[in-house]
């Protein structure tokens, strides 16, 4: 016999967590981002930036991994959010390492993605556990 009742929503620290890991992580890959234009350009100077920001664009991104494994267990929410991190802590962690051997051909479209995909796991934190607007503010009879 199956219950009908809702899962109930994950607690909202846990909702917070994840949504503060998860922007600080793509503040962090735009400034990568940011900063290897400028070293391209001729400013040799921000190579050291470039890596440093790397270190801690990685460490945002292990703190997303597990807020959202604590969405997931305890806060009994869906499963993709820590494999979906997981996947991007891979695809990074090869990302350092191509930058490191100067493997720029791999580097540069490999940090694009890494964009996009940590772009549109932090939209989707931030729209995915907004509250419901009761009937009578749908309806516009409030």
């Amino acid at each position: 016999m199956s219950s009908s009742a809702p899962t109930p929503a994950p607690r909202a620290w846990i909702v917070w967590s994840l949504r503060l890991t998860a922007t600080f992580h793509l503040v962090g890959v735009l400034a990568q981002a940011a900063l290897a234009g400028l070293f391209v350009t001729g400013d040799v100077d921000l190579l050291a930036w470039h890596r440093d920001n790397a270190g801690y664009t990685h460490s945002m991104l292990y703190a997303q991994l597990v807020a959202a494994v604590l969405l997931w267990r305890p806060g009994r929410g869906a499963w993709w959010p820590a494999a979906a991190s997981l996947g991007l802590v891979v695809v990074e962690t090869v990302q350092v390492a191509l930058g490191q051997w100067r493997v720029l051909e791999g580097h540069f479209p490999l940090g694009m993605a890494i964009f996009g995909l940590s772009a549109v796991f932090t939209v989707w934190t931030w729209l995915a556990f907004r509250r419901p607007r009761n009937s009578a503010e749908v309806e516009g009879t409030a």
